[in-house]
């Protein structure tokens, strides 16, 4: 073979044999790459049946806590056989979805009566007050399952006992307050705000069409009408008289009224008692044990559990889920 050719044929040769390298390495970098994406698509779909198994626990721990919220408010309190003091409590705002609603204090005082155990019925009370629809039904049923059962209410009183809650209390036999509670409040109002001032500065037009011809009372973005604000205020004058009658009614000539006892002021205990709207300092094992002679307590208020706490603050986003679970709809990811 000439040698000449052999020269030749050299370089072409080992240009051949350079591209088998590279090509192997082109050939991993891809693999690792499909392998580096078939892992991550497998994380995520363990991910995704991770949360998907998540929130079928939470739907099912959800539906047990319901289920334990009806199954526990159908049980009746469960009292012991001997003497005791019964205790309901008044905290809060009483309106008609808290825990200081009619219905719930109803319920407790009714249950509290009916035990045969029970030698009176205290209400510890610590409440700014509310609805005066909420207050008088309360009060209304205190006469009430007093006259049924022969058994007396007392009030004691905590921190504030204030407008509606005073008026509840008023229906008690006796009144128990600390020397620095806040006391009395006997008062209404009805409050809000006027707009049509700042609406001039804005030029803002308020157009208001009504079927009636007062039935814009107090509307805040109109001019306050005289005779829409005297009928407001005769409404609220009725409603404070009927606070003032049921004080009256429920402390009798305890009561040593003045010209600023129904102004709607709040005083603390001690001046409270001195003026008549309270009996005595004392507080709830006071009571239990000195004034009933049962120091055993047993607690009949009707408390909130933590499901209906759950449906209250989770209530909408669950019922939206809830109802897309029913259609079968497929919530947006």
């Amino acid at each position: 073979m000439d040698p000449m050719e052999t020269d030749r044929n050299a370089p072409q040769a080992a240009g051949a044999a350079l591209p088998a390298p590279a090509r192997a390495e082109g050939g991993d970098a891809t693999a690792a790459a499909l392998a580096a994406a078939v892992r991550a698509l497998v994380a995520d779909r363990r991910s995704e049946r991770h949360w998907r198994v998540f929130f079928r626990l939470a739907w099912l721990v959800l539906i047990a806590l319901v289920a334990w919220a009806l199954l526990s408010r159908a049980s009746p309190v469960v009292a012991p056989s001997q003497p005791h003091t019964a205790l309901v409590e008044v905290r809060g705002e009483i309106a008609i979805d808290s825990e200081a609603s009619a219905d719930r204090l109803v319920g407790a005082l009714e249950e509290a009566f009916s035990d045969k155990g029970a030698q009176a019925v205290v209400l510890r009370i610590n409440s700014p007050g509310g609805s005066p629809v909420q207050s008088g039904i309360v009060y209304d049923e205190i006469l009430r399952l007093k006259a049924a059962h022969g058994k007396k209410v007392y009030a004691v009183v905590e921190d504030v006992c204030a407008s509606g809650a005073y008026y509840i209390a008023a229906a008690a036999d006796a009144i128990y307050v600390d020397k620095a509670s806040l006391v009395g409040s006997v008062g209404v109002l009805m409050d809000g705000f006027g707009f049509v001032g700042l609406m001039d500065k804005l030029g803002i037009e308020r157009r208001l069409l009504t079927a009636g011809e007062h039935k814009g009372l107090l509307d805040p973005f109109s001019p306050r009408d005289p005779v829409d604000t005297a009928h407001a205020q005769a409404l609220i004058d009725q409603i404070h008289r009927q606070f003032i009658d049921a004080v009256k009614r429920g402390r009798g000539e305890r009561l040593k009224e003045a010209g600023n006892t129904f102004s709607g002021l709040v005083w603390n205990g001690e001046e409270a008692v001195r003026i008549g709207l309270a009996d005595a300092t004392g507080n709830l094992g006071y009571v239990a044990r000195e004034v009933i002679g049962a120091e055993e307590i047993v607690d009949y208020t009707a408390y909130e559990n933590l499901a209906e706490r759950l449906a209250r603050r989770f209530g909408a986003a669950v019922g939206e889920s809830a109802v897309r679970a029913l259609r079968g709809i497929a919530p947006l990811r």
